[in-house]
C-alpha cells in the first residue's frame, strides 16, 4: 500500500502530461507542425532514431539528475552512465520492435479495437514474461558489481519472484495508463512519447526514493 501511495501522484502527473500532448496534438494544427520534424526524424532514421532518443531520455537525462543530486550521487558513479546508455539504447529499439509488430498485427489508429489488444499484449505478456525479469536483473547485476556470480547468490527464486511480482505491480499501476495513451498517438510519434513519460518517470522515482536527510 505504501508504494501504491508513492506511485500515484507521479503516475496522475505522468497520465494527464500524455494525455494533454495526445488532445492537444489531434485539436491542433500548430502541435501537429511542431511534432512533424520529430516525425520524419523517425521514420527516415527507424531504430537508430529509438536507441539515440531512449538512451537520452531514460539514460543520460536521468543519470545527470542522479549523479549531481547530492541525495543520489554516491550510489550514482559515473561508470553506471555507460550502462544506462547501453540499457536504454537497446530498449529503445526493443520497444521500436514490439510498437512495429503491434502496428503489423492490429493496425494503426486511435480506435480502442486497435489500442485494447495493443495494451493487453503490452501489459499482459510483454512486461511480466520478460521487461521485470530481464530488468530485475540487470539492475541486481549492477548493484552487485557486475559480476555474474554475486549476481546470481543476490538473486534467489523466492527474492527473484518476489522482486518480479512487486516491480510488475509497480509497472501496471505507472505504464498500464501510459501505454494506452502512447498508442492512441501516431505510430511515428509512440517512442517520443514513450521517451516522455519514461523520462519524466526516472526522475520522479529518483525523487521519491532519495534517501531522507539525516
Amino acid at each position: 500500500m505504501a508504494a501504491a501511495r508513492a506511485n500515484l501522484l507521479p503516475g496522475l502527473v505522468l497520465w494527464a502530461m500524455a494525455f494533454t500532448l495526445v488532445v492537444t496534438y489531434y485539436r491542433y494544427a500548430e502541435v501537429r507542425g511542431m511534432l512533424a520534424g520529430i516525425a520524419e526524424l523517425k521514420t527516415r532514421y527507424g531504430y537508430v532514431y529509438s536507441a539515440f532518443s531512449t538512451a537520452l531520455f531514460g539514460g543520460l537525462i536521468p543519470f545527470l539528475y542522479m549523479r549531481f543530486n547530492p541525495h543520489t550521487r554516491s550510489s550514482n558513479p559515473w561508470h553506471f552512465l555507460i550502462f544506462y546508455l547501453l540499457l536504454w539504447a537497446y530498449k529503445g529499439m526493443e520497444v521500436d520492435l514490439l510498437y512495429r509488430l503491434q502496428a503489423f498485427l492490429f493496425g494503426n489508429g486511435p480506435a480502442f479495437s486497435v489500442v485494447a489488444p495493443k495494451v493487453l499484449v503490452d501489459q499482459m505478456i510483454y512486461c511480466p514474461f520478460w521487461v521485470s525479469p530481464t530488468t530485475l536483473i540487470l539492475f541486481a547485476w549492477r548493484d552487485s558489481g557486475f559480476s555474474v556470480s554475486r549476481t546470481r547468490a543476490a538473486l534467489s527464486k523466492r527474492i527473484f519472484l518476489n522482486g518480479v511480482v512487486r516491480l510488475q505491480i509497480s509497472t501496471w499501476m505507472i505504464w498500464l495508463p501510459a501505454v494506452s495513451i502512447i498508442y492512441t498517438f501516431p505510430a511515428a510519434l509512440q517512442v517520443l512519447l514513450f521517451n516522455i513519460v519514461l523520462c519524466f518517470w526516472m526522475l520522479l522515482l529518483a525523487a521519491l526514493t532519495r534517501p531522507s536527510p539525516s
